[in-house]
């Protein structure tokens, strides 16, 4: 029997409703704070009234036209950065399994530097969907180097680092010959939130949507597929459909999110582990934790990044590096974080 047959059990209905209780509370505080804090502090009420009756202050103009498109973007990306994670270590029953370790970051990179060098490319609008497909293609290809069905954790690790590896050698090499790609690169490789358009999340948001609905309706075949294709298939499970979905899903995810804010590291590989050892490993409640907590996550380190250098920033893909490689590293240490 597998993990996720044992440990299900031992996580009560009550404590997992009040984990996702918490998580919604937490949700809503560090959205506050986002909208909050910053260069220029804002008291909650003016906060409240310039959202929803403005008088055209200038504190209006910064809530509205600065902060809640960059809270909105923080939440969209770090929820779909969190459920790919928990959707990837599931699907693969691999606790490497990250967007960055297998690839999706340098795949992203690869398309975007070759938009901007080869093809011109100038602008975010222009090269969000080569964005998109870098970091398609680059799943697809680790998935395939490691093994596919027959894939390990160390399979798959050597996989994404020799595909990281070859990729981001690629877009280094052009950056070198190219100095407008490496311009370009830099604005956007470093992974922000700030100063992004809010039309590249409407462009991205129904890919987005799409890929969460789709984990969440996969979330009990996966959850069977856990205990391996003959049980999966015994529970109804069909696991070449599954698995398949399950790419389509992370592809859509974490490419969406990748296009519009950059590479955004430790959200997808930390938040599942973190979640995991309090509503256990099944897909059906660990997405929804997954869902809550990663935004939270993102917009704590969003709002850390602003007022520890203020009134200079820094940018949230560095903070949930620093601190979620921090985290991860004590979380792997303890002996009652689950396993998969």
């Amino acid at each position: 029997m597998s993990a996720t047959a044992i440990a299900a059990p031992r996580k009560p209905a009550s404590r997992r409703t009040a984990g996702l209780l918490l998580g919604l509370v937490l949700l809503v505080l560090v959205v506050l704070a986002s909208l909050a804090v910053g260069a220029k502090q804002i008291s909650l009420d003016h906060v409240w009234s310039g959202l929803f009756d403005p008088a055209g202050t200038k504190d209006d103009a910064i809530i509205r036209e600065l902060r809640l498109p960059r809270t909105l973007i923080g939440a969209a990306s770090g929820a779909a950065l969190g459920i790919a994670g928990g959707v990837m270590q599931t699907l693969l029953r691999n606790p490497l399994a990250d967007p960055g370790l297998l690839g999706v970051n340098a795949g992203a990179s690869a398309a975007v530097v070759t938009a901007i060098s080869v093809l011109g490319i100038g602008s975010f609008h222009g090269y969000l969907w080569f964005a998109l497909g870098g970091a398609a293609a680059a799943t697809v290809l680790v998935i395939a180097l490691g093994g596919s069905r027959a894939a390990t954790p160390v399979r798959l690790a050597l996989a994404g680092t020799a595909a990281n590896a070859a990729l981001f050698g690629y877009v280094n090499g052009l950056q070198l010959f190219d100095l407008e790609a490496l311009d370009a690169m830099r604005h956007w490789s470093v992974g922000t939130i700030a100063n992004r358009d809010p039309a590249l999340l409407t462009a991205v948001l129904p890919l987005l949507v799409a890929g969460g609905l789709l984990s969440f309706a996969l979330s009990r075949s996966l959850g069977a597929l856990a205990m391996g294709d003959d049980s999966a298939r015994a529970l109804g499970a069909v696991p070449a459909r599954t698995r398949a979905l399950s790419i389509v899903a992370i592809t859509l995810l974490c490419g969406g999110a990748t296009a519009v804010c950059g590479p955004i590291g430790f959200v997808g590989l930390m938040i599942p582990h973190a979640v995991r050892a309090f509503c256990g490993p099944d897909p059906r409640w660990l997405l929804p934790y997954c869902a809550l907590y990663a935004p939270v996550l993102v917009l704590g380190c969003d709002v850390i990044g602003r007022v520890v250098m203020s009134p200079a920033e820094v940018e949230v893909g560095i903070v949930t590096a620093l601190f979620g490689g921090l985290i991860f590293i004590y979380l792997v240490r303890q002996r009652k974080v689950a396993r998969l």
